[in-house]
């Protein structure tokens, strides 16, 4: 329970006080079954039998200066049944019901009348208390997820679960609305040694959990007004393929085939970065005999050894960070490396070296299109480094695969892919000169097996699989979708931008 301050106003009553704070506390922590009140001489406590609902059992002491006597004795009086009134030594104590007197809406009326004879303060000190305790059904989390195909679940204080679903949150109408006490002792018992203590001292932490038959979890729990949050992101146990993902196979075998360099899966948060890599190094897993080494903070998905040997790393386990894991890796005798994600300069610099010697580095990074990622990269990097970085990946890029969910035809969602593969000259030589116009120009001749997105949109749509206006939204350029749509688009020319 944490201690809040509230200013409540003046001329205010007990049960509007009370409605106050409830609000202020269910929103916290969860709902209370009890409210305690006090400024320096007021106090009240309030009890019900449920978690909503009035309260029905009210102890309130005010000091003997703050009513007049008589009209107190005299609210007392005409409410006997529902109130009584104790002398102590420098306070009046309110009892409502009295006791052995069951609550009735009688109580609350003679507390609306009491509250006309005290002057109460208009600010208070507050704290809830008896929330729910019972521990959260995980597994039943887990099912539900399952069972709506949600990609995550958020817990939070005083809400019922929930659930992301087609990139719509929906709450749970069956599970009832969670305490923050139920998800802190949910966070310490699923959280793996050390990882608890991580989110005791630095408030937030990161771990996978594993529910045997139902799934993985990548869970993230932070504190949030002084209250935890807890959010899974749902992961199957079985790594999905390619045609399960509704994924162009064809230019997926083809980065599986790439023997060294590096494959970079892009798109922004929740575009299915991540069970896209892991299917594609699952299918190296199922057809190379190679050593797999995955750096990952966590461990989503759980690779087993196929016809390759795959090793996973954790970040906070098994290893400190990034940048040190990649250039350990190196002596590991890795053939693939997969790093979770490229966000600071060392870990991508190592990636990057990986990738130059000989190694296939596989790994992911926020962006909205496959051509922009070049110049992300290299924006990582202080200008005096800018040269050589772009000749590295000008030299090791071998593709970029960047994609956006959109909403599919009878419901659910399905991946808009784009493509850059690094394999052509124009291509190559505006990556060199971080020319981001250029490479989209190269993407698109016919020579290379790139693919923008209105292109692939353009081909679900006709396929019957995503409506016009998603595919319109879902567009970098809806000229270009349009033209495609009309059958006017022209390949743009290599030289179209020179002198531009």
């Amino acid at each position: 329970m944490s201690e809040i301050v509230l200013g409540t106003g003046q001329k205010q009553t007990v049960r509007a006080i009370l409605r106050m704070t409830e609000a202020v506390v269910a929103k916290r922590e969860g709902h209370p079954r009890s409210i305690r009140l006090w400024t320096d001489n007021f106090r009240i406590d309030a009890t019900r039998p449920d978690f909503k609902g009035d309260f029905e059992h009210y102890d309130i002491s005010v000091p003997k200066t703050a009513p007049n006597e008589d009209a107190l004795r005299d609210c007392i009086t005409s409410c006997a049944d529902a109130l009584t009134l104790n002398e102590e030594e420098q306070c009046w104590r309110i009892i409502a019901p009295p006791p052995d007197t069951a609550f009735s809406e009688a109580v609350l009326e003679a507390l609306d009348k009491f509250s006309k004879v005290v002057k109460l303060p208009e600010i208070w000190r507050a704290e809830g208390g008896d929330f729910r305790s019972e521990q959260i059904n995980i597994e039943m989390l887990f099912h539900a997820m399952v069972q709506y195909r949600a990609s995550d679940v958020h817990l939070s204080a005083g809400l019922n679960p929930v659930f992301r679903i087609d990139n719509d949150t929906r709450f749970s109408e069956i599970m009832t609305p969670l305490s923050s006490a139920q998800i802190q002792e949910l966070i310490r018992r699923i959280a793996p040694p050390g990882f608890y203590e991580e989110f005791e001292n630095y408030k937030q932490t990161s771990f996978s959990y594993h529910q045997a038959g139902a799934g993985y979890a990548r869970v993230s729990a932070f504190m949030k007004n002084s209250t935890p949050h807890c959010t899974f992101r749902y992961l199957p146990e079985k790594i999905p393929s390619f045609d399960e993902l509704h994924i162009p196979k064809q230019q997926l075998e083809a980065l599986a085939a790439t023997p060294r360099g590096l494959i970079l899966i892009t798109g922004m948060t929740g575009s299915g970065k991540t069970t896209t890599m892991a299917s594609l190094v699952d299918y190296i897993n199922t057809h190379k005999s190679v050593h797999i080494l995955t750096i990952e903070n966590p461990i989503e998905f759980v690779h087993t050894n196929k016809k390759s040997v795959i090793s996973q790393r954790s970040i906070g386990a098994d290893v400190d960070s990034f940048g040190e894991a990649v250039t350990g890796a190196l002596r590991h005798d890795p053939d693939v490396i997969q790093i979770g994600e490229m966000r600071d300069p060392d870990t991508i610099r190592a990636a990057i070296n990986a990738a130059a010697t000989g190694h296939l580095v596989i790994s992911t990074m926020h962006s909205n299109t496959s051509y922009e990622v070049i110049n992300r990269i290299v924006s990582f990097f202080d200008p005096s480094e800018r040269d050589l970085v772009r000749l590295q990946l000008r030299d090791c890029l071998q593709g970029v695969l960047c994609q956006r969910l959109v909403a599919k035809k009878g419901g659910g969602r399905v991946p808009a892919i784009e493509f850059l593969f690094n394999d052509i000259k124009p291509i190559n030589d505006a990556v060199m000169k971080g020319d981001t116009d250029m490479i989209r120009v190269g993407m698109q001749q016919t020579v290379s097996h790139s693919m923008l997105f209105e292109h692939y949109l353009h081909k679900m749509y006709k396929d019957d699989i995503i409506d016009l206006e998603h595919a319109q939204e879902t567009a970098t350029d809806v000229s270009v979708f349009d033209q495609l749509k009309m059958g006017t688009y022209a390949v743009p020319r290599l030289d179209s931008l020179k002198g531009g």
